[in-house]
């Protein structure tokens, strides 16, 4: 039979801050802005509070005592602070997580080979040719693939001190499902035959690949549940949907999912950006702009050196104090992972935008990549003659 596990890391960047803070177990607390905890003479560590916060930064995540009282990642700081006044609030620290984001997936790496990369804390693991993933027992026909999920916990653990959630079952659409099922430290096993008894009742937007566009169609036509929606004449479902995604509805609702795993594939781009505290006008805060995008150029090519990338493209994103977002895209002469040649190809393109509206946002993105010993292969583009220069934001 075929076993495919999703390990999903549990409130993975919170998790992290609190083996770094561990008085703070137990406790609602977020991830988002900058406030760095003070420590006193004495030696005790003082944490700043979402009530104290002004400012449109969003949370990065949560622990689950802060979930529960209604805050969750990707909402604004400021709307958090009326759910939860009094819950601590960290910086977030991207080194870190991607530091343990590696710990773990080495550890998972040590037991099998077969996995895809999904993210910074997940990915799907096919168990199928594990040995003793076929093992059965007369009181447990799935010992065998339990006794391996276990095991992928336990190293997980050893390795990082954090729990992680996970679901096996025939498929990635169900296990990234069912991972989900039973968090936080869950371990979920299903079979086809237990579709209707503990996938069916669930809502239909659990899953994946069904956003709140898809979602809000299907509660206009009384479809609420995954049962329902698999009780939908194919047809039904092609006319509202169109053919591709109408047909996909059907069988991801009678959990049938043939893909396979995905073991290597190329990023597309890499970027770096911020928002800042304030809105900052263009000419009149160059002071504090300047700085910020040097160091986002810097970032991104730390990004492509470590990943061993060069980028074609440079290209920069904008929001400005009415939100709308601009970007802009340069075409450098070589590709490059040169932190000046990134600036100066951001340079350019900020050249070609009306700086006229305070910015809420500014990021950098590397396009086009290639790898670095492809480098000298690569087609030349049409880089303007100025390139040279540092416009805008010195």
């Amino acid at each position: 039979m075929r076993w495919i596990a999703h390990l999903d890391m549990d409130a993975f960047y919170a998790s992290i801050e609190l083996l770094r803070y561990p008085e703070l177990c137990g406790q609602p607390m977020v991830v988002g802005g900058r406030h760095q905890p003070v420590t006193t003479p004495d030696g005790e560590r003082q944490f700043a509070r979402l009530k104290d916060y002004a400012g449109r930064g969003v949370i990065t995540t949560a622990t689950y005592e802060a979930r529960a009282l209604g805050v969750h990642s990707g909402m604004g700081l400021m709307k958090a602070a009326v759910l939860a006044p009094e819950a601590i609030l960290l910086p977030v620290d991207f080194d870190e997580y991607r530091r343990m984001s590696r710990l773990f997936k080495a550890a998972v790496r040590s037991l099998t080979p077969v996995v895809e990369d999904r993210g910074i804390d997940e990915i799907y693991i096919d168990l199928t040719d594990v040995p003793g993933a076929q093992e059965r027992s007369s009181n447990d026909p799935h010992a065998g693939v339990r006794r391996l999920g276990s095991a992928l916990k336990d190293s997980v653990r050893a390795a990082t001190g954090l729990n992680c959630s996970l679901g096996i079952t025939p498929n990635k659409l169900l296990s990234k499902l069912c991972s989900d099922l039973e968090k936080p430290d869950g371990l979920t096993i299903l079979t086809p035959d237990e579709l209707q008894t503990r996938i069916w009742p669930l809502p239909a937007q659990r899953i994946n690949g069904i956003g709140p566009k898809a979602s809000a169609k299907l509660e206009a036509l009384g479809i609420h549940t995954i049962g329902e929606l698999a009780a939908m004449a194919p047809l039904e479902l092609i006319t509202h949907f169109g053919a591709l995604y109408g047909r996909w509805l059907h069988e991801a609702a009678h959990g049938r999912d043939e893909r396979p795993l995905l073991l290597h594939s190329e990023p597309k781009s890499l970027s770096r950006e911020t928002t800042f505290e304030r809105d900052l006008h263009p000419l009149r805060d160059r002071a504090a702009l300047g700085p910020t995008f040097t160091a986002l150029c810097e970032r991104l090519a730390e990004d492509l050196q470590r990943k061993g990338y060069v980028a074609k493209t440079i290209g920069i994103k904008l929001r400005f104090d009415d939100f709308k977002i601009v970007t802009r895209d340069q075409t450098l002469l070589r590709p490059t992972d040169d932190a000046l040649e990134i600036r100066r190809g951001a340079g350019l393109c900020l050249k070609r935008v009306p700086l006229e509206r305070r910015l809420r946002l500014l990021g950098v993105r590397a396009g086009g990549l290639c790898k670095t010993g492809e480098k000298n292969q690569a087609a030349s583009g049409g880089q303007s003659k100025d390139g040279a220069t540092l416009p805008l934001f010195e």
